[in-house]
Order: C-alpha cells, then structure tokens, then sequence
C-alpha cells in the first residue's frame, strides 16, 4: 500500500526539552494507521510536530511533498485536517458558528450532518456548555466537513461515555472510507475496530511498526503498552 505521508529522522522539542527522537514511520494512501503508546511517549508532540506547531527537524513527506519546511497553516491548507487532544472547541461561539470557521468548501457537510444529527439540534447553543462527548462532535464535525487528503485525530474517545465512543468510532470508520487517518488513541478495542497497522512509540522513539491485529494479539502489547494481549489474557 502506498504511503501518503512519508516521515523520516522526525524530532521536536518542547522548551528546550527533546519530546521525539529520530521518529521514522509512513501513513499508507487508505485507512488508518494508529500511533500507540503509553501517556507521556511523544504521541501528541509527534502531531503537533507534523504540523509544524512544536519546533521540529527531519523531513515530512506529504503526498510526494516536503512539508517540514512549512508553516502550519499552509500545511493545513494542503488538505491535512488535525482534531487536537482537548477538542479545543471555542467555548463562546454556537456550534454553528464553530463549524463556519472550520469550513473551506463543505464537501461533506450533509454526510457530517447525518453523522452528528445532534449538532444541527444543538446549532444555535454555545459549544463550551455541551458535554464532552458533544465537544467531541464538534472537533470531529469540523475536521470531516471539508475535502481533505489526510486526517490526524488526536484521543477522540479520551472521557468518554460508552455510547459516545461507539459513536465516535462509527463516524471514525465512516472517515476513513473516505480519507487516510493517523490515530492517536488509548483504547484498543476502538484501534482494533478501524487500523490496519500501528506504530509505537516508546521514550519519543518508535519500537514497532507492524500489522495492528498481530500486535494486538501479542505479548508486545503489555511489554510496550501495559496492557495485555489476547495471547497474554487467554
């Protein structure tokens, strides 16, 4: 499968303090690729480096482009959508209003309507009262609603309900059919469920990259994750 994001010899820093280390890993042109971890790897800082939002060196590859040279908003002009950890929805704007900034060309806004009727309910209501499972709508909705060539999606079950994760997972897979995805995501049922291949970081290094059920049904699922896999808890 070819790669549609091609990343070799990435580090960033954060204040002075080195947060990922000669990262190497491709993207493949369909589905999605899960980046995995314990908290505190460098999962995070390895988006944000990719977007150039943290001070960064090595070389980025997007769609047969470097972009490690650009500004981040360039890069997102690209076509590159980011749904942040914290869902970072603006609070006192409506939810309307919240998509209208994040529209460029609103391809898929009838498909994010149906996958979020909630939020054509709640358009008029300011976002920083919803819950959080609803902030989450918004992050995703504003990311979904344009054409884009890549989406990287940041904890989008991190807090949530039950429900709300099997519905964020849903509009999740929807996505993919669509566009190619890098998932930062804790739970394992929710990557097993939508990646192909995962790549794990350990300490702001990567120290697997494989196909994600193999891993997922190893014993490198406790050695890097500190959970057990299905080998492990048979």
């Amino acid at each position: 499968m070819s790669a549609v994001l091609e990343v070799r010899g990435l580090s960033a820093r954060i204040a002075g303090q080195q947060v990922v280390e000669d990262v190497a890993f491709d993207v493949a042109a369909q589905g999605v690729t899960a980046l995995l971890g314990r908290n505190g790897v460098g999962k995070s800082s390895t988006i944000k480096a990719l977007l150039g939002i943290l001070e960064r060196t090595g070389e980025v590859v997007f769609d047969g482009t470097r972009i490690d040279r650009m500004l981040t908003h360039r890069i997102v002009q690209r076509g590159i959508a980011y749904v942040p950890e914290d869902r970072e929805v603006f609070g006192s704007l409506t939810v309307a209003e919240n998509l209208r900034l994040a529209e460029r060309d609103g391809t898929h806004r009838d498909a994010v309507a149906r996958l979020f009727p909630e939020l054509d309910e709640r358009a008029a209501q300011q976002a920083g009262t919803l819950s959080g499972g609803q902030q989450q709508m918004v992050s995703l909705a504003r990311a979904l609603m344009n054409d884009n060539r890549l989406l990287l999606v940041d904890e989008p079950t991190k807090g949530l309900a039950p429900r709300i994760v099997g519905d964020v997972t849903r509009a999740l897979r929807d996505a993919a059919e669509r566009t190619p995805m890098l998932l930062v995501e804790q739970n394992l049922q929710v990557v097993r469920d939508l990646a192909h291949t995962v790549v794990v970081l350990s300490g702001g290094r990567v120290v697997h990259t494989g196909p994600a059920a193999e891993f997922l049904d190893s014993p490198l699922v406790h050695r890097h994750l500190g959970v057990a896999g299905a080998e492990e808890a048979a």
